[in-house]
């Protein structure tokens, strides 16, 4: 299991000069993490997270992050949106290839409050083959300007 790990951090850090206090962007992908851990925490000034291809089942730890702006989470197991509704400067939100079903899309209603969210990508999950689908995510969130659930 991999975990996230100030080691960790401040090795993707190195463009930062290794600095955490002030990282605005750091890639943490394909690391086997299962949990999203210590990033609020170390990194508060970050904008940008890649999350993508990891085993993370659960969106939490991110409360701090009040400047994110992109926030990757493509590939990996997550089944409900959740605990970023303090993420206010959030704009895109990839969540590509994940597990949500159709009753998990009740949760993008946590999601009305970001208002400055404006791209949000669904493609591959379970939700997504609900012909339903890009209706009830409009009514939820209409400040969206782009969101892909479907190949087409």
């Amino acid at each position: 299991m991999g975990r996230i790990t100030e080691d960790l951090i401040r090795r993707r850090a190195e463009h930062n000069e290794y600095m955490l206090s002030n990282l605005e962007e750091v890639a943490l992908h394909q690391q086997n993490i299962e949990r999203i851990e210590l990033v609020g925490q170390l990194c508060p000034k970050l904008k940008i997270l890649y999350l993508q291809n990891n085993l993370i089942s659960k969106i939490q730890n991110l409360h701090k992050l009040k400047d994110l702006q992109y926030l990757n989470l493509a590939v990996n197991n997550i089944t409900k949106i959740q605990n970023l509704q303090r993420c206010e400067s959030l704009q895109k939100l990839d969540l590509t290839i994940n597990f949500i079903p159709k009753a998990g899309l009740l949760s993008v209603a946590s999601l009305a409050g970001n208002h400055n969210l404006r791209e949000l990508f669904l493609l591959g999950n379970p939700c997504t083959d609900w012909p339903g689908t890009r209706q009830y995510v409009v009514a939820q969130m209409p400040h969206l300007q782009k969101l892909v659930n479907s190949r087409g």
